[in-house]
């Protein structure tokens, strides 16, 4: 949990700047998975690996998992996002799924989540910029 920026996110290519580095480190071979921890200012405070095993076309994550390390820093809001090594950003439908579970999870904590965003090497979509959250 020692990762730090100070990075604020205000659209879908932050979020992706500041995820792409854990999917290169997995050369876009499998599945990876991270949370932005974001204050009140939506500076970025931490970006945990949620479940950064993945197969080629799923990532197994759990409510609890995400929400844990932003209960553990006070985080005022979260942002979620995986990629897809095929590339193809589109949302799965267990992608949507989840997307709906977090954001259920988040209202309850008080935590929200604005965003879910899919990233390939040379796209990325912002499930909250499509009305998809």
């Amino acid at each position: 949990m020692g990762w730090q920026v100070t990075a604020r996110v205000s659209c879908a290519s932050d979020v992706a700047a500041v995820s792409r580095p854990v999917f290169r480190r997995w050369r876009w071979e499998q599945e990876a998975f991270v949370v932005l921890l974001l204050n009140a200012k939506h500076d970025v405070i931490g970006r945990p690996e949620v479940s950064a095993v993945g197969t080629v076309t799923s990532v197994t994550v759990h409510p609890r998992d995400v929400f844990r390390a932003a209960v553990r820093r006070n985080a005022a809001a979260v942002i979620v996002a995986h990629c897809h090594p095929s590339g193809d950003v589109a949302p799965s439908a267990d992608d949507l799924l989840l997307t709906r579970r977090l954001r259920e999870a988040g209202e309850l904590l008080g935590i929200p989540l604005l965003d879910h965003v899919i990233v390939g090497r040379d796209a990325l979509r912002s499930l909250a910029e499509t009305g998809q959250l």
